[in-house]
């Protein structure tokens, strides 16, 4: 298999600019400061605790006519941040929506100087940066956020968004503990008339539609077991992104709101500029890789939540990096399904996309579906092949797909409980590959035990 490019929600300065500063040093340290004390006392929780907090009710959304562009607040306009910014401006300028990037929220300065400037330059009138995202938060004349943070602030980030009455584009993984996937779950379903998408764009392939529809109406039998993976190499290792000798904290970045409530430790630069290679901030390819293959999958196996788990990987090659350079994991299903999935970054031969029935397979690892009989049922299944189109950049689709919803309020392609079922597999096959055994998930009550 193939993989497609991938970029990911690393916070890199790609939008650094030489121009005099959107926002002065003084100001940045004062709002820096401000929201230091704004998390001491509202205590915001996060990967660790986030599944503790209340439930709150969303405030009134900001009226939005069917000719008025949406307005849209990004947090975090590094690397993925900046590449959706310029994106949704592109698709704006095309005619393809109606949509206007208002406001941005970065704790790092030049990745904020930046993105301000080419977002002011770029749609013609000025677009307002903060420090704290809570002021961005404030404001009531946006429509929609998209949090493209490191992973241990979606949930908090995502929850305090709804609360605020703005839909959510959050970026997978959606966070790195289960329990506060499920958590952010309650909020969501507490709140019907709000909107939160999880940035999986594979799931705009129609591949996957056509394989659901072939499963649902029992074409291949039983499914009894599928393989995926997402593999890719590199001479150098995986997540070295460049860094910027311009972050400095306590000058051009309040690192300990960067850190936020998964707790303030001691500044270092490789963790901040690459920091999916490190266990405390990442899973590594489980969470980064693995969910664009696993989410469509699981959504058109339709075989129910993720019940048992195990894993193993190692440090083959790139053994200065905390996080493992290649991992193999299975999960069952309630249904009666296994999947067994592997990643890596330091070999790029993947495994076929291939769903196994009783009576037939569905490969999918071209653009295609193609369905081959099983020898016991070549008489009752006809094999075929059914043509999907290739729709173009699936990311694009994916936030119109957003759009469409935050117009609509209709339900969009990437949903909570879609992402929750992809992290029950993610936090248990982590636990698996640092702490070894297999580990059980009970849908009903959210349990996760060692076998």
């Amino acid at each position: 298999m193939t993989n497609a490019p991938e970029s990911h929600e690393s916070l890199v300065p790609n939008l650094a600019s030489t121009s005099p500063s959107a926002t002065s040093r003084r100001g940045f340290l004062g709002a820096a400061a401000a929201l230091t004390g704004v998390a001491a006392i509202t205590s915001c929780k996060t990967a660790r605790t986030a599944a503790a907090g209340p439930i709150p009710r969303a405030k009134k959304r900001a009226p939005l006519a069917a000719d008025e562009p949406i307005r849209m607040g990004i947090i975090g306009p590094g690397g993925m941040g900046g590449g959706h910014m310029h994106a949704i401006i592109d698709a704006d300028k095309a005619g393809k929506e109606k949509v206007k990037v208002v406001a941005l929220a970065e704790v790092c300065k030049p990745r904020l100087d930046g993105a301000l400037k080419a977002a002011t330059e770029k749609q013609g009138f000025q677009v307002d940066g903060y420090n704290d995202y809570r002021e961005l938060l404030a404001r009531e004349d946006i429509h929609c956020v998209l949090i493209a943070t490191p992973e241990h602030w979606h949930v908090p980030m995502a929850i305090e968004a709804l609360a605020a009455g703005k839909d959510v584009y959050v970026e997978k993984p959606l966070c790195i503990k289960v329990d506060d996937a499920l958590h952010l779950k309650k909020v969501v379903d507490a709140n019907p008339d709000m909107i939160l998408q999880v940035g999986t764009q594979y799931m705009m392939y129609q591949k996957y539609r056509e394989a659901k529809k072939l499963i649902a109406e029992g074409a291949i039998g039983k499914p009894v077991l599928s393989q995926t993976s997402y593999c890719r190499n590199s001479k150098d290792g995986e997540w070295l992104y460049g860094i910027d000798p311009n972050v400095k904290p306590g000058e051009t970045l309040d690192w300990k709101a960067w850190c936020g409530p998964e707790g303030e430790v001691p500044f270092d630069t490789e963790v901040y500029h690459r920091w999916r290679r490190y266990r405390r901030w990442s899973t590594g390819i489980v969470g980064d890789l693995l969910p664009h293959m696993m989410t469509p999958l699981i959504w058109a196996l339709d075989v129910g939540w993720p019940v048992r788990v195990s894993a193993g990987g190692g440090h083959y090659v790139f053994k200065d990096m905390e996080n493992h350079d290649q991992v193999f994991l299975t999960a069952e299903f309630e249904k009666e399904h296994t999947l067994v999935v592997a990643g890596s970054v330091c070999n790029d031969t993947g495994l076929e996309v291939l769903v196994r029935g009783h009576k037939a397979n569905l490969l999918l690892g071209g653009n295609n579906v193609v369905l081959q009989p099983q020898s016991p049922f070549v008489d009752e299944v006809d094999a075929k092949e059914v043509q999907c189109t290739d729709g173009g950049d699936p990311q694009d689709a994916l936030r119109l797909n957003f759009f469409n919803s935050v117009r609509t309020r209709q339900p969009n392609q990437s949903p909570i409980e879609l992402a929750c079922k992809a992290m029950v597999i993610i936090d248990l096959a982590t636990r698996s590959l640092w702490g070894g055994g297999t580990y059980e998930f009970d849908p009903k009550t959210g349990a996760v035990h060692r076998v």
